[in-house]
């Protein structure tokens, strides 16, 4: 290349010095010329009139034609850099000559090819970095010194806008958003990474919060946040277990512990209070061995190990012979159990002796059987929720005050599924509306003053009920108000592939 440089270099110079010789030539012949030809002065100022006429005009058109030449390129070479600067990085100018403008456009073309790949080196960067954050779980929200929000992942976006639809105090639409507001300024004012949890509403939030930099001030700050919700309520529930297991165990302990010294130290004088004593431990180890057993049955339903004996179900006998069970505790509380089996719709007023009575549709056009469910299960479900009836129902008063519990059994149809629809009724104090939806949660207690004296359970009850009618595909749901009483109700499917699968 260089060599190729240099030989067109000497060709011009070449070129140049025959031209000048030739022009000399010319020049030489042109004055003898005038010396032969010419010999009045008046024809000589005709002919110099001529030759500066013609030295115009060839000076004109050899500075337009040099002018051409120099001037072509660099306008292209302008244009071309007016479009780069555009945005259009593919732009090149044509090369047309191997001289120093020849150079500059080959120097601009290449400048141009390096500038259009490194472009798109970091647009495919922005791009990487952009589905990274469009892909993560977690919010990231970048925030300017001055509050703005500059940018945001959808997550962090969806964040934003749900907090600036909260009713704040004030207008933030275009601040920074008032939960992450403390920790902004500390990371602000301290420049450096800090970690903390905020609540908002019934969410919990892990916040992260970088400063960022720009020629050493900080020009902003960068936030990830994860919702912790389900971890600080995974961790609450684990706390509260433990406590609420050796709360429940303490005080069996506590008596079987006194009652078995005041054995030993012979404090009770005569056969009756000896036998007193060991009934009182006898009801606390039954207490202790019901709670035990609650707790492996809980364990086993929550990890899906429970064991499922399907035969086919008669519900109407099976909620018959569950109330049974409860007539005489239901007498002696002066309460009366009313079943209304099929579309029966007893009235209240239908004579009923205390803790008996039935009032049983002769609609049964649909008999109430399943297929295939485990009778036991069932029956348990049934007795604990009658139970919590007639434990949370108040004594009867009066003729005029007398109180029901209503047991329902329905055909039903839910989500176009047929199913039978079970309800047990109480008319008890009810239960508040913020206790409804941890009904079914391990030890829950809503009100303490709603469970009698003597008769405390553990909390376990709803729990099993809720996993039992899941393990049959069912759902249950509870309806309660103050002062009027409380409703669960339960619908299994008549047809679950799972429990024929367990069957077979």
């Amino acid at each position: 290349m260089k060599l190729w440089k240099s030989v067109v270099g000497k060709l011009w110079m070449t070129i140049i010095v025959l031209v000048a010789v030739v022009l000399m030539i010319l020049g030489i012949f042109l004055l003898e010329y005038i010396d032969i030809t010419f010999t009045n002065s008046g024809d000589v100022k005709k002919l110099f009139i001529y030759i500066s006429i013609m030295g115009f005009f060839m000076t004109t058109f050899f500075a337009f034609f040099l002018s051409t030449k120099i001037t072509q390129p660099l306008i292209e070479l302008k244009k071309a850099a007016d479009q780069i600067t555009e945005g259009n990085y593919h732009t090149r100018v044509l090369i047309r000559s191997s001289d120093e403008i020849g150079e500059l456009a080959k120097t601009f073309n290449h400048m141009t090819g390096r500038l259009e790949e490194t472009i798109k080196d970091l647009q495919h960067e922005k791009e990487h970095l952009g589905s990274i954050l469009r892909s993560m779980s977690d919010a990231v929200i970048t925030l300017h010194a001055t509050g703005n929000v500059m940018l945001a992942n959808p997550h962090g976006e969806k964040l934003v806008r749900e907090w600036n639809e909260l009713s704040w105090e004030d207008d933030r639409t275009e601040h920074v958003p008032e939960p992450l507001e403390g920790i902004f300024n500390d990371v602000l004012k301290e420049s450096k990474e800090m970690t903390t949890k905020i609540h908002v509403r019934q969410d919990v939030f892990s916040v992260v919060m970088t400063p960022l930099y720009s020629n050493n001030m900080i020009r902003g700050a960068v936030a990830v946040l994860r919702d912790v919700t389900e971890e600080v309520k995974l961790d609450k529930l684990r706390k509260d277990f433990v406590a609420n297991v050796s709360h429940e165990l303490r005080t069996p302990l506590a008596m079987l512990q006194g009652y078995s010294e005041a054995l030993l130290d012979d404090i009770a004088g005569s056969y009756e209070e000896r036998r007193e004593l060991a009934q009182v431990i006898n009801d606390e180890t039954m207490r202790m061995g019901r709670l035990v057993q609650n707790l492996l049955d809980l364990a086993r339903m929550e990890a899906g190990h429970m064991q499922m004996n399907c035969t086919e179900v008669d519900v109407s006998s099976l909620v018959l012979r569950t109330i049974r069970k409860f007539t005489a505790m239901a007498k002696e509380e002066g309460i009366t159990i009313q079943q209304q089996l099929y579309s029966s719709q007893a009235s209240p007023g239908t004579q009923a002796t205390p803790g008996t009575q039935a009032s049983q549709s002769s609609q049964s056009s649909q008999e109430l059987k399943l297929s295939c469910a485990d009778e036991d299960r069932l029956e348990q479900v049934l007795t604990n929720l009658i139970d919590n009836a007639i434990r949370h129902s108040p004594r009867e008063t009066g003729e005029e005050d007398q109180r029901f519990i209503f047991v329902r059994a329905n055909p039903s149809l839910i989500n176009d599924e047929q199913g039978i629809l079970i309800e047990v009724e109480d008319q008890g104090e009810g239960i508040p509306k913020e206790d409804l939806p941890y009904v079914f949660e391990r030890f829950y207690k809503a009100d303490k003053a709603r469970t009698r004296e003597g008769n405390v359970g553990t909390g376990l009850g709803l729990s099993i009920v809720k996993n039992i009618v899941e393990a049959h595909e069912g759902t249950i749901q509870v309806h309660s108000t103050l002062g009027k009483g409380t409703t669960f109700s339960f619908m299994i499917p008549l047809v679950s592939s799972k429990r024929e699968k367990a069957k077979t």
